[in-house]
């Protein structure tokens, strides 16, 4: 992401290798590992990140994108237990998180799906979420000091995230009424959470 910040683009070697390594270490589900975030989630969002920021890799952003949707939890949030380091199998499985939630609601506008129902209804859980003080309450650890060792929750991941999905809700690609992708979805407040 920074390198496309700076103006490299795939022509240059560096970006020619990270998108060589991105290609072949996003996972068969179409997630990608993380680390200073739990897990898979965070992975996904990051890698997603640069590859929008670079304009490449879009079928690897669409395989991204869908595996998030499929692990959309049913109160429209979404969650992932420090277990998923241990084994992959729970990846995208745990109970929903503000920060998490933020993560896939993020990878989700940034793949053009900003208005697809799911990034809808996690917008929704956010927004419901959200203290009247305008944080969010998040117990569970949703930061890795090192994987397998010890896990972190990092205070601000609750209130950062959720507010970064919010803020760019209304201009995520994807988001403007006319897509053709995301045609007929509803808006925020006509998407229930169930």
């Amino acid at each position: 992401e920074m390198l496309a910040a700076l103006g490299y683009d795939r022509g240059d070697r560096y970006v020619a290798r990270g998108l060589k390594y991105l290609r072949e270490t996003q996972r068969p589900s179409g997630s990608w590992y993380g680390r200073w975030g739990v897990n898979h989630i965070y992975g996904t969002w990051c890698v997603v990140s640069a590859l929008s920021a670079l304009g490449e890799g879009h079928d690897m952003v669409r395989r991204a994108a869908d595996w998030v949707i499929e692990t959309q939890n049913h109160d429209g949030g979404w969650g992932e237990s420090c277990h998923s380091y241990v084994d992959e199998s729970f990846a995208g499985i745990g109970t929903s998180t503000p920060s998490q939630t933020a993560w896939a609601v993020l990878t989700l506008q940034l793949a053009g799906r900003g208005r697809h129902p799911a990034a809808l209804r996690g917008l929704n859980f956010l927004c419901a979420r959200q203290r009247r003080d305008g944080t969010w309450d998040e117990p569970e650890c949703t930061g890795t000091g090192f994987p397998g060792d010890f896990y972190i929750n990092y205070h601000l991941y609750r209130h950062l995230f959720p507010t970064m999905a919010v803020a760019l809700a209304e201009r995520s690609p994807g988001a403007l009424p006319n897509s053709s992708e995301d045609a007929g979805a509803k808006t925020l407040k006509e998407v229930p959470i169930t």
